[in-house]
């Protein structure tokens, strides 16, 4: 597997859990941004709206355009992720809840 592809499945679960950490369940795509360097991934804006672009069309999030940046809000799809009742291919499993 390449690193590319597993920066990819990373930034998505990132970006998913910080959509649910989030009390509306939404974040503007500079502010996802700051939240991926956070985990040293340093991507440009159009990387980070090709990413929400791609978890949009898996059903994962919505997508609201506001001027140059993009709202994301996370779905029942994405939560259902989160909580590993279903996987979404391309985008890294959460780990298991600690018992």
């Amino acid at each position: 597997m390449s690193i590319d592809r597993i920066m990819r499945e990373e930034a998505r679960l990132v970006i998913l859990k910080a959509l649910a950490d989030e009390p509306s369940e939404t974040l503007n795509s500079s502010l996802l941004g700051e939240v991926l360097a956070t985990f040293g991934i340093y991507k440009p804006r159009e990387w980070v709206h090709a990413e929400l672009g791609w978890l949009a069309e898996m059903g994962a999030i919505t997508i609201t355009d506001a001027g140059s940046v993009k709202i994301a809000r996370l779905t029942e799809t994405g939560h259902r992720h989160l909580r590993r009742e279903v996987a979404l291919p391309g985008v890294k499993r959460p780990s298991r809840p600690e018992a």
